[in-house]
Formats: C-alpha cells, structure tokens, sequence
C-alpha cells in the first residue's frame, strides 16, 4: 500500500444494486488480502432511517456468504470491524452536516487520518445535488486527501456532460476525480497497451498501410432486465457506445504514449476524439429487438417488457462506421456494434488486415483461378472467453497451392487462471490516486461531441428478432469494406444471421 495508513470509503448508495453486486464484494476481497490500509472504513449512505450499523452489518454478511466468499479473515469480524452506516435525505443540508460529523467521529475511533473516498453509487440524476451537498458540508476537504468516484454515464449528451464537468469542477480539483467506466479494469483491456507497445512485431501493422478495417463488438444476451425506467431514458447509445465502445477505439487508434501513465495515455486518448471525422446519419444503424428465440426459449420483445411505452423508439441496438483523421488511421473504417437480445454474449475487437497486393494462390479448393485469399484477422476477445485469435494462410496438404484460413490462440485462463473482476483493480488504483484507468473531463466532452448529433436526430430504429445479430442493415455497413462481422468467431468473418429488415 506504500504510503497508505490508512482510509475510509464512503459510499452513496451504499444499500443498492452496484454495492451488493459488486463494490462490497470487491472491498471484502482487498481486505482479505491485505490490500487495503490497515486502519481502514466503510461508511454506507443511504435513505433508509430505520437501518442502523447493526442491521447493515448484517446485510453486508448476507451478501458476501450469497457470494460464496470465504475466506482466512471471517466476514463477521471483518463486517463487524469497519462497516458503518448513516441515513442521509438527499434533499437535507442537516443530514449532509450529520454526515460530515460522523465521517469525522469514524476516523477519530478507527484512528484515520482524513483520507477519504467519495464513491456516488447513484443514480445519474442524482450526481449534482449529492456533489453540491458535499461540498456544502465541507466534504470536498480533508485534512488527508479526498477524492470522488462517479460512475458512467458521464452526462446526457454534450451539454450536460460540461455542465456536470464544470459543477465537479468547482468543488474538486480533476486531480481529485475518478470517472468509472470498468471496461477499463478488465485485465484483457488493459492487456491492449501491453499487446500493441510491447511487442514489435504488431505496432509496425497498426496503421492504415496494413490494416484493411476494425471492428469493434459489444454484444449482450440479455434484454433490459426489469430496468425499463433506465433504458426507456439512455439507449444502446448512449448505455454502451458513448463509454465502453468509445473507450476501445480509443485503446485500439491511439499513438505511443509519452510514458506509461496516467496523463499521457489520457491525452493520446481525448487526440483521437478529436480527430474522429463527424458521423454521418447513413453510417449509422439504430434497431431494437422484437420478440423471438434464444438459447432455445421464447423471449419477448423490448415493447412487450413491463414499463416499455407501446411505441417506444429505444434503441437496444447500434452499429455504425466512423473515420479516423489522422496519419495512422486515414481511410480505415472503424465499425461498432452494440445490442441487446443478440445470439451470445461477447465483447471483441476483430483487426482486419489487408491482403497481398497480388493473389497468387487460389482460396477455395477446386478452384484454379486466382481469387484473393481471405485477408488476416486478429481477433482480440475482452469476454467473456478472455484471449487472441490471430488467423493466417496455410497450404493445405497435396501438390495444388491452395489456402486454408488455421488460427494461433492465447486464452488467459490458460495461462493466468482465473481474471479478477475488475472492480478490486479500480478500487486499489483510487486508493493509490493512480488515474490511469479512469476518464478524464476533455476525454468525455469528445466523446459526446462526436454523438450528440446523432441524438438530435435519429431515424427510427429497425427491427430485428431476438436471437438475430441485428438488422440486415447492420451488415451492409461492413460489406462496403468487403468485410462481415465476426460474430464471435474468431477469425471466421462468415455473413451475419441478421433480420431481414
């Protein structure tokens, strides 16, 4: 922990679905091993006034024995040990001054010395007013250091990503601030530094002379899971393209940073938003799934879900081309492609490479004339079968020179074991005020002037069936480069199984 003696974590919405799923879980695994400070604090924040320390403390225990955590330090004493609880009215400057008094009373017992986390497990309408109330009760300082957690989304669209940026900014300093997108803790994420400025042999590719087109999939099973009050509000869109799509073009495009930390690899980041050429409307397919089959059961459609409006044009599905402007990138599409309700679920980045300038071996066999092999793919797959595909030409066996596509592959369960969740990562780089992995104020602004156009105005959205891999239109983004989707093939790049509409 280095310098670290010691901390508390205050959590807003300390009673909700992301601490129960995945932020007590996290902190219960960092204190089992010995990776949080030792004097350390959790403060949950919630509504509720009729719950007390004891109450949570149980609750918490709950949760971690559903988990199945065990572990060499017994949830009990360690839930008994540093779990806190404070009910705060949103609405309250007494309850946000009662907050400061007890955060203050905590470290005095537990022996802290004002370094503090400030994590906003809320909801996204709920970010200013807790923002303001803080800093109205003194919370923005500390004798330590403080610093704030939000989670995406950052913002609605441009203006109010910088009237968001601009209320943070005048109560904590950026250094202060930590913007959560958890993409960005998977170990395969981060593995893309490594991957492409590590090793020789591909960041001499990465460039518009090698490379034919990227493609870019986040692909969900699931429909909208009882949250229609969400999504009915936010769309595919603005849900997973703006942040976690965006955050792997940017890995993907971005130029050699300086050195290996936070502000230069922030910096090369926000670069390439900014020289993303405006996306024109015929580039983009908006869908949403209507009732069908998957994994061998009927599933309805998203207008059929309870608290979907009967007429509702939500989006649960985009794809969409955009440009690059810059040296490396000139002319090479980039496709991204979101959905819900799609045939599996699958986050992965497919680096499409150009073929031989002449096509000397035939690719189908029985076939003499000289058709161009199929072009190298380099499929780097983020979840949920962590690894790479690379695919390349081989001969097959007997006296024609005729090709077939064979694969190298790595998985990291293979190699590693099993990957952490991510959220033990986040946490540890806040405690240690590495923003690395976190998104800077300039780097959401980019993102939401590059789509708050195609929110002012967008075409109806196509339908297509669940279990389907989206409208057909989705597919003739792609074809335009010669190009089909992967489709969680690694390599394959055969035709998608898509609606017909």
């Amino acid at each position: 922990m280095g310098m670290i003696d010691s901390c508390i974590f205050v959590i807003l919405g300390g009673t909700g679905d992301l601490m129960r799923r995945k932020l007590l879980p996290a902190l219960f695994y960092l204190a089992n091993n010995k990776l949080l400070p030792g004097k350390h604090a959790i403060l949950g924040v919630a509504r509720d006034p009729n719950l007390t320390d004891a109450r949570f403390r149980r609750w918490a225990r709950k949760i971690l024995a559903d988990a199945g955590l065990s572990a060499r330090l017994g949830t009990r004493n360690w839930c008994d040990g540093c779990l806190h609880y404070q009910a705060v009215d949103e609405t309250s400057a007494a309850d946000y001054q009662a907050l400061a008094a007890r955060i203050a009373s905590i470290e005095h017992g537990s022996g802290i010395h004002g370094n503090r986390v400030l994590y906003l497990a809320l909801p996204p309408g709920a970010f200013s007013a807790a923002i303001e109330s803080l800093a109205e009760a003194g919370l923005n300082r500390s004798q330590g250091w403080t610093r704030l957690v939000i989670e995406k989304p950052f913002g609605r669209d441009l203006a109010s990503a910088r009237r968001l940026n601009a209320l943070v900014h005048k109560h904590f300093d950026e250094k202060q601030v930590y913007r959560i997108d958890h993409y960005l803790a998977k170990e395969t994420v981060q593995n893309l530094l490594a991957f492409r400025f590590g090793n020789g042999l591909f960041e001499s590719a990465w460039n518009r002379d090698h490379v034919k087109s990227v493609q870019i999939t986040v692909a969900e099973e699931l429909g909208i899971e009882g949250r229609a009050g969400y999504y009915e509000q936010t769309g595919a869109l603005r849900d997973i393209v703006q942040n976690h799509l965006t955050q792997l073009l940017t890995l993907i495009a971005m130029e050699v940073p300086a050195a290996l930390e936070a502000d230069s690899i922030r910096f090369e980041k926000v670069k390439v938003l900014r020289s993303a050429a405006p996306i024109r409307h015929r580039d983009v397919v908006f869908g949403q799934y209507t009732r069908g089959r998957l994994n061998d059961r009927r599933v309805p459609g998203y207008r059929d879900e309870p608290g979907v409006a009967a007429i509702s044009a939500t989006e649960t599905f985009v794809a969409m081309r955009l440009q690059i402007e810059n040296w490396r990138w000139q002319g090479v599409p980039f496709y991204l492609r979101t959905g819900k309700r799609l045939p599996r679920r699958v986050t992965q980045i497919a680096i499409h490479f150009r073929s031989p300038p002449v096509a000397l071996f035939p690719s189908i066999v029985g076939r003499a004339s000289r058709i161009p092999a199929r072009t190298n793919a380099l499929v780097i797959t983020l979840q949920p079968d962590e690894g790479f595909d690379l695919s390349f030409e081989v001969k097959t066996p007997g006296e024609r020179f005729t090709l077939q596509t064979q694969r190298m592959t790595f998985r990291y369960a293979e190699a590693f074991g099993t990957l952490s969740a991510g959220y033990e990562t986040l946490l540890l780089d806040v405690l240690q005020g590495d923003q690395t992995l976190f998104v800077h104020a300039d780097e959401t602004e980019a993102a939401w002037r590059l789509y708050t156009p195609l929110l002012r105005k967008r075409s109806p959205p196509r339908f297509y069936p669940a279990g389907s891999w989206g409208p057909a239109a989705a597919d003739r983004l792609v074809q335009l480069s010669g190009d089909a989707w992967e489709n969680g093939s690694p390599g394959a790049g055969q035709a998608s199984s898509s609606a017909n509409r």
